[in-house]
């Protein structure tokens, strides 16, 4: 779906959020953190101070975690996301599913992971877009039946990661839920906006499906909408 602006973009996304909330207030939902989301959460933050919905009986699982940062790093992904949406919105703590980098046993964390999306699949997978159609932090070459696991970062998205950071200590792996649980959710939204994406959601849209943009598989999916502003759709 393509949006004039960003401020449209944004506006309509919150507007379908909202009633997927109030259909399903139980909904367990993917989200990401980053520049992309920032003023959807911002909708959705006045939506909740509003009275117009309510996150108090829905999940929200983690996207990623960057590795190799400080817990109180305003960074990592868990922070920014508490920051741009769920320090202003009524979801239990309990009911946010974090991805802790720093777990002593991260296998064993990621396969725990995996259990509990496969006895309850996401409804709704938010997500953003790498420029080289990563998703989550599953970089090219990602199959698509990947599970929740540490990753070993393109150098293109370690350098991205300096956007979040005020030192240049930039993160070179982390730990993102895998293709297999993203593809088996309900329903998938993907979210783009700016001209520095057009290229790559060309590729997603209208190249090879393949996991060298891993992106380009959400093709298969039964239940997925695109969200563009002008300028990411300039190319289509």
């Amino acid at each position: 779906m393509q949006l004039p602006d960003t401020q449209a973009w944004a506006e309509a996304i919150a507007q379908a959020w909202c009633a997927r909330l109030n259909a399903q207030p139980a909904l367990h939902m993917c989200l990401p953190a980053g520049h992309t989301p920032t003023p959807v959460y911002a909708q959705m933050t006045r939506a909740v101070a509003g009275g117009r919905v309510s996150f108090h009986r829905a999940t929200a699982f983690l996207l990623d975690e960057y590795g190799g940062l400080r817990k109180d790093d305003p960074g990592r992904c868990a922070n920014m996301l508490r920051t741009q949406l769920l320090d202003g919105i009524d979801l239990p703590a309990q009911q946010f599913v974090g991805l802790d980098a720093d777990a002593a046993d991260l296998d064993a964390l990621c396969r725990a992971h995996d259990q509990q999306l496969a006895q309850r699949p996401l409804d709704l997978a938010i997500l953003g877009i790498g420029t080289n159609g990563h998703l989550g932090m599953n970089e090219p070459g990602t199959a698509a039946d990947s599970l929740t696991r540490r990753v070993a970062l393109h150098a293109s998205t370690v350098a991205a990661s300096g956007r979040y950071l005020t030192h240049a200590h930039l993160p070179t792996w982390g730990v993102t839920i895998g293709m297999k649980a993203l593809l088996e959710a309900r329903e998938v939204w993907l979210l783009a906006t700016g001209e520095h994406k057009a290229a790559v959601i060309e590729h997603t849209l209208h190249g090879e499906i393949s996991s060298a943009v891993p992106a380009s598989l959400l093709r298969t999916h039964p239940n997925c909408v695109v969200w563009l502003d002008a300028e990411a759709a300039s190319r289509l």
